[in-house]
């Protein structure tokens, strides 16, 4: 972790902050002691023949999706899960030899033909689409495992689950495919109330069954998987041969009625620096449309950080951070590389030290649900939002 040493100016330190010198101006710190506690925390909930499914799609949910999916595979997790074919290949291209599941819906023969060179199993989600991969693929001389979406009622991609037979004869009379296995997603898992799961959960057993295939074993090489990270805490009979799990693995939960079902761990933390401190008399505007003006006297501290990095505008007056181990209020309009902070409460602020937006600092936590929650949206997207030029450190 990192740490100051008392100096007049303690920006000539950041070269010896112990990471290189990149955490001059902001940065994000996970924290692999966490992560794979929390792969071991999800495991055991698991059987023996259920497997994990990392979904590191969207750059590990902002944490960074190779170093991440190595971390995860040494502690347990069995495949990983992208949403694009970029995504996959960037893994390949890191070393990482497991099994990689595209989530996304591909068509195009160039995109196929590299879904093949890579070794990623791609989704497939219609007939149609099944007919292009196995003609793009004559060439091969071993058949693409591939895995077939059916639509229980996200109403997103899949074909429609009572047409589950037919789908199933259709790819398994192609010469180029092979069906590696059959899975649907819920769309209300970390819902309290358990209706709609609990229906889509009786069409997916209705659909494998229509198949032929029993919801509590493979049948063959095929495996099943329905839950996600909610349905992964919720109920053990969703569970089948696989659970697909992203956020829980990342250390938050998809619900609060959630909390008591694992102990998990948030694996990241959002780090930037205070690159100077004024003082500003009563009545002075503080940013970009004076949302805020001083009602009197105050410090201010000009912290590296903003909406391009992940930060959201919204947040703008309403959010707080830590700096030595107290909660400091932001004022004034966040903007593109930079946010503002009412330091009075700390006289001797100086530049350079450490401001945490997001992780625990003593008796303090921010959490990625509370933005959330102070903007009406979901920790996902807030997880997302960082982007690459903060750096990731492993710490």
């Amino acid at each position: 972790m990192l740490s100051w040493e008392k100096t007049s100016f303690k920006t000539l330190a950041i070269e010896n902050d112990g990471y290189g010198g990149i955490c001059q101006r902001a940065w994000i710190e996970v924290n692999d002691q966490a992560l794979i506690y929390n792969v071991q925390q999800l495991k055991s909930l698991l059987s023996a023949k259920t497997q994990l499914m990392g979904v590191v799609k969207a750059d590990a949910y902002g944490h960074g999706a190779c170093k991440i999916s190595k971390t995860i595979l040494e502690a347990g997790v069995n495949w990983l899960a992208v949403a694009t074919l970029p995504e996959g290949i960037e893994l390949r291209l890191a070393g990482i030899k497991a099994p990689i599941l595209i989530l996304g819906a591909i068509d195009r023969p160039e995109q196929i033909r590299a879904i093949a060179h890579w070794q990623l199993q791609p989704t497939i989600c219609k007939p149609q689409q099944a007919l292009v991969f196995s003609e793009t693929l004559s060439y091969q001389t071993e058949p693409m495992p591939v895995h077939l979406k059916l639509d229980t009622g996200m109403s997103r991609l899949g074909t429609p689950w009572q047409q589950a037979v037919e789908f199933v004869k259709f790819v398994q009379g192609l010469p180029n495919l092979k069906i590696a296995s059959i899975y649907s997603h819920l769309a209300t898992a970390d819902n309290l109330d358990q209706t709609v799961m609990k229906q889509q959960h009786q069409r997916f057993e209705e659909a494998i069954g229509f198949c032929g295939f029993s919801g509590k074993n493979f049948s063959g090489n095929i495996r099943l998987h329905l839950a996600n990270s909610a349905a992964t805490l919720t109920d053990s009979a969703l569970h089948y041969d696989m659970v697909r799990v992203g956020l829980a693995i990342y250390g938050l939960y998809p619900a609060p009625h959630l909390q008591d079902k694992i102990n998990l761990k948030p694996v990241m933390q959002v780090k930037a620096r205070v690159t100077q401190v004024k003082t500003i008399e009563a009545g002075t505007g503080v940013s970009y449309g004076y949302q805020f003006i001083a009602p009197k006297q105050m410090s201010l501290a000009v912290v590296g950080i903003g909406y391009a990095d992940g930060v959201p505008r919204n947040l703008s007056n309403k959010m707080k951070v830590i700096v030595r181990d107290q909660l400091i209020p932001q004022v004034g309009a966040i903007t593109m590389d930079q946010l503002m902070l009412d330091v009075s409460a700390i006289p001797d602020l100086e530049t350079g030290e450490v401001v945490t937006l997001l992780g625990q600092v003593g008796k303090y936590q921010i959490s990625a649900e509370d933005w959330a929650n102070t903007l009406g949206t979901i920790s996902w997207e807030i997880l997302c939002g960082f982007k690459n030029r903060l750096p990731r450190i492993a710490v």
